[in-house]
């Protein structure tokens, strides 16, 4: 690991299709509008941070501007 990775803070790996998901979907994401594959995929990001499920459980809402990805 280099320093200006470590002074730029800690990043996290996203796959191409979880990147994919993230430009192609709005901040805030019913989560009934998703098919199967994307459920899947957004139960991934939610693990690792990138979204967070809303207090109503009905919306994924992107926690993006908190985390370096």
């Amino acid at each position: 690991m280099k320093i200006h990775q470590l002074l730029s803070g800690i990043r996290m790996p996203i796959t191409n299709e979880e990147h994919r998901f993230i430009e192609n979907h709005n901040t805030d994401i019913k989560i009934s509008s998703l098919d199967d594959h994307d459920q899947w995929i957004a139960q991934g990001l939610v693990r690792k941070g990138v979204y967070r499920i809303s207090k109503d459980n009905n919306t994924l809402v992107n926690n993006l501007n908190e985390n370096n990805i």
